[in-house]
């Protein structure tokens, strides 16, 4: 497991219950087709090579969390937000760790 940590950033560090609690913005970078298969309530779909297209979409958000199937495409994601000026993004990892905070 320290292997995907050292890959992906060290993992979730941030307290997901509190900032989704807050109203974080929910992005899900997978497929659509992914996406239609299940996905987290309130979440938006904005695959990863769509990203940086999408750019506007994420302004004026005050929180951020970008999450997909293992993690490995939502740490891309961030990213690219950062390399783009965003400071408040956080790679929520998979897709159903984000969902148990959910309601």
């Amino acid at each position: 497991m320290n292997f995907f940590k050292q890959l992906f950033g060290g993992g979730v560090t941030a307290d997901l219950k509190d900032i989704i609690a807050a109203g974080a913005f929910l992005v899900d970078v997978r497929t659509p087709g992914e996406f239609a298969e299940g996905h987290v309530k309130g979440s938006v779909n904005i695959p990863l090579d769509r990203v940086q297209s999408q750019l506007a979409t994420f302004k004026n958000r005050k929180n951020i969390i970008v999450f997909c199937r293992s993690g490995g495409r939502s740490s891309q994601a961030k990213s690219i937000l950062e390399q783009n000026g965003f400071t408040n993004v956080v790679n929520g990892g998979t897709w159903n760790n984000v969902g148990q905070y959910v309601n």
